[in-house]
């Protein structure tokens, strides 16, 4: 072993190392013996099972009644880690799994749903290398022991060091159309036109034209009614739009609502016309939202052409999905069979149905001008009613219905931090944007990290989730389920959902991970585009640009009003110093970042208005459409695969984990300012607002997350600088060690092999460094589970047995410095959590974060600061205000002293 100082001599004193003294006496082969044995013991103590050599192994199992297990293969460098993921993800297999997968419909808790769980479990049995003694699934209910010990024992010690996969089966709430209708009566009450309610299935889609009626087009989680009223247009449903036609003088009591899809959650559209007292709601995608690539444009109808098929249906749940998500009768606790259940307050209690456009036009032509203009020329809701009444009947089979979200755990070598990686798996049809797309990408993450294990990769935990599109079920049911595990372990989660239904990249996340996904989209290359990197994809447009200025807008025919609405949208993005958006809801990440503070992310190739128009949640998100328009030859699947899988690896592999708690403390400025704004809308009393106390406790947040900064900067170094004395690490060692045999040799090539650290040759005496980032996580497993006064008990015999050492080994030292290092890790992962407040935000308490939440009319859309910002906007009660106020600046109080080194 080398003394600490030992690199700082000069080279020609390091040549004569390989002899030793002639005035020194060669120390017994005990002593050497006795030290690396106490050094064994107290690296055997903190390291997982499969790190030592057989000899050892089976040396320890003697004295210890420690289990034998088989040794790894050769650790990668991080390079070659990272190059060889890269190299796996392929085109031509990602087209092959998304045939598999989006050829046929699996729609949460069907049979065909339970198969493709199984085909995904075979896959990560396969991939990952997963053995089994019983020929029968490993497929456990949930919250039986086996399914709460498949994840729960991954952190304890002793834990199985082999990826492990099942399926944990949850029973939640769902519901499948059984009858639908919708009429235009007489006045005597008699039908004179009748919806067809179906798509229409071109034959030249193959699967769409088969498929077409074997989902019925209905809203999951909508009540059974059959209802009558007159018709009004409320655009999209918003907050604004129904305060707009109350202000008018509407009552909506009794009558039948049509609004558009976008804006905001479906539910909340729903929602919003329940509290009026509406008797029912219709809600139809219209072309004026499909941007340029309309018929109106001169484009065919899809499968013809890229535009809207004018038959198409968005079918969706219509949850109200900003109160909660997840099964309506078993809020804030998971779903098990046996589960006692409440009615479900976040479901609505008036029917509703989705609609094609072809109907939907029909059925305006009942009102006639649904628009007028005020004396400025803006265009404002003429808040007219049809003079014949609607008929619409929506009922529903709704039971408890089992759902199997699909799992596997790579144990990694600190099992106390965990990463997630998540896709749910069922779709409305077939869904080959959504979910399959994103299916796609994992299924070649899933391969990638299966050729890493099989070189010898020790990772992390990914996860495949189910029946997200029924309210984010699977996810949800699971942090439910598993909540005080995922909050003790788990470092961050990385979700995927549609990976492409559009031509931009597009990424929302965490603030703390924006730097990472940013520097990880930079390394990977552009799907399409040689010379150019996922990053710069940002910015595209879609293909369908020819002899067109979508932003001139002089030849062609598009809806003003969108595309105000989406370059304010892209404007907010490009303001933005990260260019990462905040999360608000719609997929997996909710639970756990809205209600467990894990810091998340979400991304994906998204729509423009020069793409074809993707049809969501319509039988025509088909096979055919992703590979004739979204992604001819599949790379921006594979892109998106790369760059989740770089993720994963990157936040495994860091010795400090890669989360920027200053940038978001800086971002909490950007909000607090957005608050600032809205403030005036109080009218006189926004006088008696005062946030100057919430600003300076900004600034106390920024100033800890500074000296944060400094201390796991500091931190890492030190590490990295004691890592490179790793046992024998000059000749004088090396000739010792090449002296030994049996035991002493093998413990001594095996603790280089853990720490990454090649027996130095002459000309790499002064050139030692670190050939592998993985070697940290062993001492760091140890330093985060271990307290201080056990470890300082433990440090004690070995420094008695290597104070006599020839070359002594700072093992004391270096085990400080993984301390140091996992505390800092601490800190990081405490960030996010911090935003965690126990009573949440009012009149939606599951939702517990108070620096982001989906806004609260909004259900996709992020609202920062949400409590306080709704006190403002919707509550307008400045008492409230400055309670909200002092409630989050005590949380950031709180959070700046966890902080703080």
């Amino acid at each position: 072993m080398i003394p600490m100082d030992l690199e700082k001599q000069p080279s020609k004193q390091l040549d004569h190392l390989s002899l030793p003294r002639k005035d020194e006496k060669r120390r017994p082969i005990i002593f050497r013996c006795a030290a690396l044995f106490f050094t064994l013991t107290l690296l055997r103590a903190f390291t997982p099972n499969d790190f030592f050599p057989a000899q050892i192994r089976s040396l320890s199992s003697t004295i210890f009644g420690l289990p034998k297990i088989p040794l790894p293969h050769h650790r990668l460098s991080v390079q070659e880690r990272e190059n060889l993921f890269l190299s796996i993800p392929d085109p031509e297999s990602a087209l092959e799994a998304s045939r598999a997968y989006a050829t046929h419909p699996h729609l949460a808790g069907s049979s065909e749903d339970l198969l493709d769980a199984k085909a995904i479990l075979h896959l990560l049995q396969d991939e990952l290398g997963i053995t089994s003694k019983s020929a029968q699934l490993p497929i456990y209910d949930a919250g039986t022991p086996l399914s709460r010990n498949a994840t729960l024992l991954l952190t304890e010690p002793g834990a199985s060091a082999h990826p492990t996969a099942w399926i944990d089966t949850y029973y939640p709430v769902l519901n499948t159309g059984t009858e639908q209708s919708l009429e235009i009566l007489s006045s005597e009450g008699e039908p004179i036109w009748t919806a067809d309610l179906v798509e229409d299935g071109d034959p030249r889609d193959e699967e769409a034209h088969k498929y077409r009626e074997t989902i019925a087009p209905w809203h999951g989680l909508s009540r059974d009614g059959d209802v009558t009223g007159q018709l009004v247009f409320a655009d999209y449903g918003t907050k604004e739009d129904y305060d707009e036609l109350v202000a008018k003088g509407m009552n909506f009591t009794g009558k039948i609502v049509i609004t558009r899809y976008g804006r905001n959650f479906r539910g909340l559209k729903i929602k919003g016309a329940e509290e009026l007292g509406a008797a029912g709601v219709l809600i139809y995608s219209d072309p004026r939202d499909d941007g340029y690539v309309t018929v109106k444009n001169d484009y065919p109808p899809y499968p013809a052409g890229p535009a809207r098929n004018p038959s198409s249906i968005q079918r969706g749940s219509v949850q109200y999905l900003s109160s909660y998500p997840g099964d309506p009768t078993t809020p804030g606790y998971p779903a098990y069979p046996d589960a006692q259940r409440t009615e479900g307050s976040n479901i609505p209690k008036i029917p509703s149905l989705p609609l094609s456009w072809h109907n939907a036009e029909r059925l305006l032509a009942e009102i006639g001008d649904v628009y007028e203009h005020d004396e400025e020329g803006r265009r404002r809701l003429s808040g007219k009613v049809s003079e014949r009444e609607i008929r619409l009947v929506n009922h529903v089979d709704t039971k408890v219905t089992p759902i199997w979200n699909a799992m596997a755990a790579i144990p990694g070598h600190i099992k106390s931090e965990v990463v997630v990686i998540g896709c749910h798996r069922d779709a409305w049809v077939m869904g080959a944007a959504d979910p399959t797309s994103g299916t796609v990408s994992l299924h070649e993450i899933i391969r990638g990290y299966g050729a890493l294990l099989r070189k010898g990769w020790k990772p992390l935990r990914t996860g495949n989730w189910d029946a997200e599109e029924y309210g984010l079920v699977g996810s949800t049911e699971w942090g439910e389920d598993f909540a005080s595990w995922i909050s003790e372990h788990v470092v961050a989660y990385f979700n995927v959902d549609v990976s492409v239904a559009g031509s931009r990249f597009s990424v929302s996340a965490s603030p703390s991970l924006a730097h990472l996904i940013r520097k990880t989209a930079n390394d990977v290359e552009h799907p399409t585009i040689l010379g150019r990197t996922l990053w710069d994809a940002t910015t595209d447009q879609g293909p369908f640009t020819e002899h067109l200025d979508i932003f001139n807008g002089s030849h062609i025919s598009i809806d003003n009003d969108f595309m105000d609405f989406y370059q304010a949208e892209q404007d907010k993005i490009r303001a933005s110093k990260t260019k990462v958006s905040p999360l608000g809801s719609g997929s997996d990440f909710t639970v756990f970042l809205q209600r467990l503070g894990v810091a998340s992310s979400d991304q994906g190739f998204a729509f423009t208005p020069t793409d074809a128009v993707y049809h969501y949640h319509s039988i025509y998100d088909s096979q055919a459409w992703q590979e004739r328009y979204a992604d001819p030859g599949f790379h921006r699947h594979v892109a998106v695969a790369k760059f989740l899988g770089l993720l994963g690896l990157r936040t495994t592999d860091s010795i400090v984990l890669p989360i920027n708690t200053t940038q978001y403390a800086l971002e909490l400025e950007d909000y607090l300012k957005e608050v600032e704004a809205l403030v005036p809308t109080l009218g006189e009393v926004s006088k008696k607002v005062d946030l100057s106390a919430l600003r300076r406790s900004i600034k106390t947040v920024q100033k800890a997350s500074f000296k944060l900064d400094k201390e796991k900067f500091d931190a890492e170094e030190d590490f990295k600088k004691l890592l490179k004395h790793i046992p024998f690490s000059g000749r004088r060692g090396v000739r010792h060690v090449k002296q030994a045999t049996g035991l002493l040799r093998r413990t001594a090539d095996w603790i280089k092999s853990v720490f990454g650290v090649a027996p130095p040759t002459d000309a790499e005496l002064r050139k030692l460094s670190l050939r592998s980032a993985e070697s940290w996580k062993e001492y760091l497993e140890y330093a985060a589970d271990t307290k201080d006064d056990e470890m300082s008990e433990n440090l004690e015999g070995v420094d008695a047995a290597t104070q006599n050492l020839p070359l002594p080994y700072p093992i004391r030292r270096f085990i400080k410095a993984a301390k140091r290092v996992g505390r800092a890790n601490k800190k990081l992962m405490a960030f996010e959590r911090g935003f965690i407040s126990k009573d949440g935000i009012k009149h939606r308490e599951w939702y517990k974060h108070l620096g982001v939440a989906p806004g609260k009319w909004l259900g996709y859309g992020a609202t920062t600061l949400p409590a306080l910002t709704e006190a403002i906007v919707y509550e307008k009660n400045t008492t409230l205000v400055a309670h909200e106020a002092r409630r989050l600046e005590k949380l950031l109080l709180t959070l700046a002293d966890t902080i703080e080194p």
